[in-house]
């Protein structure tokens, strides 16, 4: 098993899809669907990870990332803040949350194992769980002030565009329907229907 992760969403399409790509590459899975929830998940078991919508319903995403930065319990569990890549993102109140990454959704496999990969390794690090799968040395952090950016290396992927045409492809057909659902519902709400 690589890690423990907490995944907050309030959609279900999204629940779907992290829940797949995370199970997928091995990870132990939690999940809630509104802050309180998320709140009790992180009472009960400490993940290394939690993503987190940043506009979850009840304590939001940021509400969430604050709770465990200030949580000596949760002291290295990191917080990836996801969004809709139709709403509207403030980083600069992600950064002083502490936020550790963010995510935009629908999610892609490859930016979501990308993302959380090392994140994972920072928390075992923290917590002491050195072992063979965990690089020596504390894995690179975010400082004080800093942008929030992906840990990635750039050196280390090398994306072959057939593959990131279809992935793109495949991601798409899958999360259209649910866009215009969603952008739909937006609409209606908007126009007081």
């Amino acid at each position: 098993m690589l890690g423990r992760i907490l995944l907050a969403d309030d959609s279900p399409h999204a629940q779907r899809m992290g829940e797949r790509i995370l199970r997928e590459e091995g990870f132990e899975l939690l999940t809630a669907t509104d802050g309180e929830e998320a709140l009790d998940q992180l009472s009960h078991g400490a993940p290394d990870v939690m993503l987190a919508d940043a506009y979850l319903p009840g304590t939001s995403g940021f509400e969430l990332c604050r709770a465990v930065k200030n949580d000596e319990a949760l002291h290295h569990t990191r917080v990836v803040l996801t969004a809709g890549m139709l709403e509207p993102f403030d980083e600069e109140e992600a950064r002083r949350a502490g936020c550790d990454g963010i995510l935009k959704k629908p999610f892609e496999a490859s930016a979501v194992v990308a993302m959380i990969v090392p994140l994972v390794e920072a928390a075992r690090y923290s917590r002491g769980l050195f072992g063979a799968d965990v690089p020596e040395g504390p894995p690179p952090l975010l400082a004080e002030g800093e942008k929030i950016v992906r840990v990635v290396d750039p050196a280390q992927m090398r994306p072959d565009p057939e593959r990131v045409r279809a992935a793109i492809t495949l991601a798409l057909d899958a999360s259209l329907p649910a866009m215009i659902e969603e952008i739909t519902e937006r609409v209606l709400v908007a126009l007081g229907h």
